[in-house]
C-alpha cells in the first residue's frame, strides 16, 4: 500500500491515498464515489451552512453523488450536472473548458436549454467535493450565468491549497497540498 493522509471531516476519518502531481507536488484523493456514510454525512454539514437557493449544480462526475444527497435531504425535486461532453439528448448547448488540476488534458462541461430553463432568474447553487484551483467552479459559474441564473453560493466539502484562503467558497475543511513524501507543504 502506497502513502497515505488521514483526514477528518464532517465527523468522520479518511486515510486518503497519495497521489504523485509532479517531483515536488503530491494531493491526497479524496473520493466520495462508493463512500455513503461521508456522502450523507458531508451533505448534512454543507446543507447546515447552505445560503437560501432554488436549484443545485455541480460539474460531472465527483460531485454528484454529494449534489443528489443534498437535494434529496432538502426535500429538491431535482438538480442539475454540467456534463463532459455533449449527449445526444440534449439540444442547443452551450459550453465552457476547463483545465482542472486532477485532468491532464483540457475539458468542457456544457447544460442544454432545458437545463438552462431550470436556471433562469433562479438562485443557483453550485456544489462540489474539493475546490483546488478553482477552475470547475469558474467554468459552472459562467454557464449558470449564461443560462440566467443567479449564483446563490458556491460550496465545496474541502477546499485544497491556497482555496482555503477564498472567502467566497463554503467549505467544511482544508485540504493541504503535500510534498512528494506525503507531509503538508507548508
Amino acid at each position: 500500500m502506497g502513502k497515505t493522509f488521514k483526514l477528518a471531516v464532517a465527523g468522520l476519518e479518511r486515510e486518503l491515498t497519495v497521489c504523485r502531481i509532479s517531483d515536488d507536488l503530491s494531493i491526497a484523493a479524496f473520493v466520495l464515489f462508493g463512500d455513503v456514510t461521508l456522502t450523507v454525512a458531508a451533505a448534512r454539514e454543507l446543507l447546515k451552512r447552505a445560503p437560501a437557493h432554488d436549484i443545485l449544480i455541480t460539474a460531472e462526475a465527483k460531485g454528484i453523488p454529494l449534489v443528489h444527497e443534498m437535494a434529496r435531504q432538502n426535500g429538491e425535486s431535482t438538480y442539475i450536472v454540467a456534463r463532459k461532453g455533449v449527449k445526444l439528448y440534449m439540444k442547443d448547448v452551450f459550453s465552457v473548458e476547463l483545465q482542472s488540476i486532477t485532468t491532464q488534458r483540457r475539458q468542457t462541461l456544457c447544460v442544454d436549454t432545458q437545463e438552462a430553463a431550470k436556471m433562469d432568474g433562479k438562485r443557483v447553487l453550485i456544489i462540489d467535493d474539493v475546490v483546488s484551483t478553482g477552475e470547475s467552479l469558474r467554468a459552472v459559474e459562467k454557464l449558470v450565468k449564461e443560462a440566467g441564473g443567479i449564483i446563490a453560493g458556491k460550496m465545496a466539502v474541502l477546499a485544497e491549497g491556497d482555496a482555503k484562503y477564498r472567502d467566497d467558497i463554503i467549505f467544511l475543511e482544508y485540504l493541504p497540498l503535500l510534498n512528494s513524501d506525503g507531509t503538508p507543504k507548508e
